[in-house]
C-alpha cells in the first residue's frame, strides 16, 4: 500500500517506520528542512530503541521516504495519515492548528479517493474539523474528490514503541464508510496474524478511546502515589501493599508502581485536554482527573520536599548527585519530567547539582541553558563527586545494581533519596546508607 504519514515527531516516525517494515511504500512528510535533512542522512530526531537501524534499513530497501514537499505527499499516499503535534495551549486544551492545517493541505492537492486518518491524539470531535477543512479546500478548487475520515488512535508507549505498533495489543478504528474500514483492515492485517485485535466502533468513541485510556493509567499513577505517601505515614510498606493488591485479578499490577509522579508527552497534556474539553463541550467537571492532575502536580515535589527535611530548607553550600532526566527510562523526552520539578526546587533552595542520564542530558541542556549550578557528568559514578547526597529520579536499568560501596565511599553523607524505588530498603541499610524512598 502507498502510505503518505504528515508528521515525523515521535508518533508519525514510528508509525512511518514500522509500516514500511511490512512491505508498505511509505512516505513521510515535515515542514521542518532540518527534520528531514537529518532523516534522509540517516539519524533520527528522537531516542527510540530500535528506531534508527529500522528506519536505515526501510531507506536503504526503498520503502521509506522523507519529503518537505507537501503537493508530492498529497499526491503520495491512499492512506494518509495526520500525525502533527496537538500541544497543550494555554488554557489546557489541545491546539488544533496543525492538524487543521494538514488537513487543509490534503484538500488543496487531492486528486483521488483518500483515507484521512487521524493519529494524532484528538479531542472528541475532531474528524469533524477534519472533514470541514478538507471540504472547504475542495469547494475553493471546485472539486468534489471523495474521502474518508477515520479516527486511529496511536497506543504507543516511549521506549517500546516499536514493539508496540509490531505486536499490538488492539487497534482502533474510529469509522462510518465501509470501505475505509476495509483498507484499515488490509493495512493492519500483517500485525494481528495471530487474532483480530481490530476493533470498529463510531469515530467520536474512538476519540474519547484514547483519552480515557491514558486518564485511566494516569489515574492508577496517581492513586498509587498518594497511598504511598498514606503508607510512609503509617509505617507501611507500599511495594507490599502493591503486590497485595495488584494480586487481584481485578486490579492487576500494572501501573501500580508509586513513585515521584508521571510526566511526557502524553498523561500530562492528555488528561489536561480531558478535563477542558468535558467542561467546555459539555459541561461537566471531571473531579477524579482533576484531582488525579493535582496529586501528580504535587508528587513532583516530594523528592525536593524530602530533600529540605533532611539537609535543611536552605541548601546552599550543599551538592547533589541526580540519576535521571528523562521522564522515564528508554527516551530522551523530558517533557513534564518530574527531573525539572525537583532541579528547580533544589536550586531555589541554593543547592548545586550534578546530573546524569544515559540518554537525556542534551535535551536538559535545552531545558536548563546556561545554568551555572546545574553540571552533567559523563557517567552515573561522576556524578557521584563531592555530592552531598544521591537523588534518583528515573528508573534506568542501569541504576539497578550499582557499586553500593563505590557509592558510598564517594558520597560526602551515606544518602539516597530514591524517587522510583529501585531497591530493597532493609539491604540498603544494612549497607549503612541512610534510604528515603516513596511510601517506604
Amino acid at each position: 500500500m502507498k502510505i503518505t504519514v504528515i508528521g515525523t515527531g515521535y508518533v508519525g516516525l514510528v508509525s512511518g517506520a514500522c509500516l514500511a517494515e511490512v512491505g508498505n511504500d511509505v512516505l513521510c512528510l515535515d515542514v521542518d528542512p532540518a527534520k528531514i535533512k537529518t532523516l534522509k542522512e540517516g539519524g533520527i530526531p528522537i531516542f527510540e530503541p530500535g528506531l534508527q537501524e529500522m528506519v536505515r534499513r526501510n531507506v536503504d530497501a526503498g520503502r521509506l521516504h522523507f519529503s518537505t514537499d507537501v503537493e508530492a505527499a498529497a499526491h503520495f499516499g491512499t492512506i494518509m495519515f495526520i500525525a502533527v503535534g496537538t500541544p497543550p495551549g494555554e488554557d489546557g486544551s489541545a491546539d488544533m492548528k496543525y492538524v487543521t492545517a494538514a488537513a487543509r493541505n490534503i484538500g488543496r492537492y487531492m486528486t483521488d479517493y483518500k483515507v484521512i486518518v487521524d493519529k494524532s491524539t484528538v479531542p472528541v470531535g475532531t474528524a469533524d474539523i477534519v472533514k470541514a477543512a478538507l471540504n472547504e479546500e475542495l469547494e475553493k478548487r471546485g472539486v468534489k474528490t471523495p474521502f474518508s475520515v477515520v479516527s486511529n488512535p496511536e497506543f504507543l508507549k516511549e521506549g517500546a514503541a516499536i514493539e508496540d505498533f509490531m505486536k499490538p495489543d488492539r487497534i482502533i478504528v474510529g469509522c462510518d464508510d465501509d470501505q475505509a474500514v476495509l483498507y484499515m483492515r488490509a493495512l493492519y492485517a500483517p500485525f494481528q496474524r495471530n487474532h483480530d485485535r481490530l476493533i470498529v466502533m463510531d469515530i467520536r468513541s474512538a476519540e474519547l478511546t484514547k483519552y480515557a485510556a491514558n486518564a485511566m493509567l494516569a489515574t492508577r499513577i496517581s492513586f498509587m502515589n498518594e497511598l504511598a505517601n498514606l503508607a510512609e505515614k503509617l509505617g507501611a510498606d507500599i511495594e507490599s501493599v502493591r503486590k497485595g493488591i495488584g494480586s487481584d485479578p481485578r486490579i492487576g499490577y500494572d501501573f501500580l508502581y508509586a513513585g515521584a509522579g508521571y510526566g511526557g508527552s502524553c498523561f500530562p497534556k492528555d488528561v489536561k485536554a480531558l478535563i477542558k474539553t468535558a467542561a467546555d463541550d459539555a459541561g461537566i467537571e471531571l473531579k477524579v482527573l482533576t484531582a488525579v492532575e493535582a496529586a501528580n502536580d504535587a508528587q513532583k515535589h516530594v523528592l525536593g520536599t524530602k530533600i529540605k527535611a533532611r539537609f535543611g530548607a536552605d541548601l546552599k553550600g550543599k551538592h547533589f548527585a541526580l540519576w535521571g532526566l528523562a521522564f522515564k527510562a528508554n527516551t530522551d523526552d523530558m517533557r513534564e519530567a518530574t527531573s525539572r520539578e525537583v532541579i528547580m526546587d533544589l536550586l531555589a533552595a541554593g543547592a548545586t547539582l550534578t546530573a546524569y542520564d544515559p540518554v537525556a542530558m542534551a535535551e536538559a541542556r535545552h531545558c536548563f541553558p546556561g545554568e551555572p549550578r546545574l553540571s552533567y557528568a559523563d557517567s552515573q559514578t561522576a556524578a557521584l563527586a563531592n555530592a552531598d547526597a544521591l537523588v534518583i529520579v528515573t528508573e534506568w536499568k542501569e541504576f539497578r545494581s550499582p557499586d553500593f560501596a563505590t557509592l558510598k565511599a564517594t558520597l560526602k553523607s551515606p544518602v539516597i533519596f530514591d524517587g522510583r524505588n529501585m531497591y530493597d530498603p532493609r539491604l540498603v541499610r544494612d549497607m549503612g546508607f541512610e534510604y528515603l524512598a516513596i511510601g517506604r
